[in-house]
């Protein structure tokens, strides 16, 4: 079925606005009412492409989250990190807290977006054993996951005691998230320790810091380095005048409309940064003076990782911690996105350049799109 796209604009509004999550909020709220006035507002993006609405979506889906809903969404983090960590202190547990995810790196497509805090206790640490200085660590005093364990038990007691009008959930395995109450936001809150990696051993920049999180399923540790995820993606968006994030934030709208409209795409957002992130860089500047070029270098990269699928499964993500493409379900996944991108690649052509055909190639269809700008 083609695309709708006075449907998706339509739903593109909506997701940046988030006026279905804000009419649920408590309307006695500071930022309840702060939200309410900005989403009333149109944002410049809206009337531009006027008349051509594959356009105007593509146009609109590059674009950041206006800052309100940002500042809001760090303002909630702030709230639930103040309150766990006095009360995880009064149980002993010291805590310190960091976000990761979307927020942070500004790739996130919703006006009301979670929140994911790291909450890190601090009485206990891991650390490669490769490291340079490895041998000048204390040994622990307790078990790791035991650390972990507690922690997560009294992340989710504390959130309960200081959000009696929340929802705590507790299902999930890997982090604890609170909905509802007098909270603009939801949180995740992932329970974790610090691991000192190789790079960290040598360098003291947290940024090549990592952390052990504990799956609760399995009582097991995983390990990620959240904030090298951060500072390669903003290295590499710096490179490309910022055209990195608005390609990134175009996948994961029309990944959003697409499962709206029936098609559910089994890459996660992480999937999507990474794949961009290895992409014609050069190509993707382009878009800071025609934006429509980043739709197309976008539709490009996406083509030749699914016809280059062998090669495209050697592609790490930006931290190097996996394999994107770690198993062979994700190509047609891959298909699915692409397929997206194609079509809507197309719907622009033909609206920029009204000569176009349903028949003309992409890759010549690239050449126009990409001249263009709104």
């Amino acid at each position: 079925m083609p695309a709708n796209y006075d449907s998706r604009v339509n739903n593109l509004k909506a997701r940046r606005k988030g006026a279905s999550q804000i009419a649920a909020m408590d309307s006695m709220l500071e930022s309840t009412q702060i939200l309410v006035n900005k989403s009333r507002q149109q944002e410049a993006w809206e009337s531009r492409a006027a008349g051509k609405k594959a356009t105007n979506y593509a146009l609109g889906a590059m674009q950041e989250v206006d800052s309100v809903y940002t500042r809001v969404s760090k303002e909630t983090g702030e709230r639930i990190e103040n309150q766990l960590a006095k009360r995880l202190e009064a149980r002993g547990i010291k805590t310190v807290y960091r976000l990761q995810g979307s927020v942070p790196l500004n790739i996130h497509i919703k006006g009301v977006s979670d929140v994911d805090i790291l909450a890190i206790d601090e009485q206990v640490l891991m650390a490669a054993a490769d490291g340079i200085r490895y041998s000048s660590y204390l040994p622990a005093s307790r078990d790791s996951l035991d650390v972990l364990q507690s922690l997560r038990t009294g992340v989710e007691e504390c959130l309960a005691d200081a959000f009696p009008a929340a929802k705590v959930h507790t299902e999930n395995a890997k982090s604890v998230k609170i909905t509802g109450g007098s909270l603009a936001r939801d949180v995740d809150v992932v329970p974790a320790i610090w691991w000192d990696t190789i790079s960290y051993q040598q360098t003291y920049n947290e940024t090549e810091r990592g952390v052990a999180i504990l799956n609760r399923k399995t009582a097991t540790k995983i390990f990620n380095t959240p904030f090298l995820h951060i500072s390669l993606i903003e290295s590499r968006c710096n490179q490309s005048s910022g055209c990195l994030r608005k390609s990134i934030r175009l996948l994961k709208n029309i990944k959003a409309d697409a499962e709206n409209e029936g098609t559910e795409i089994g890459l996660s957002s992480f999937d999507i940064a990474a794949m961009m992130y290895h992409c014609d860089i050069v190509n993707l500047t382009r878009g800071r003076y025609f934006e429509l070029a980043i739709l197309a270098e976008t539709q490009r990269w996406l083509d030749w990782l699914w016809n280059n699928f062998d090669a495209a499964k050697q592609l790490d993500v930006p931290d190097g911690t996996r394999k994107i493409f770690d198993n062979d379900a994700k190509k047609s996944e891959l298909l699915k996105l692409s397929c997206q991108v194609d079509t809507l690649l197309k719907a622009v052509g033909l609206e920029v350049n009204s000569g176009f055909i349903d028949a003309t190639p992409l890759s010549e269809m690239r050449v126009y799109v990409g001249a263009s700008s709104f």
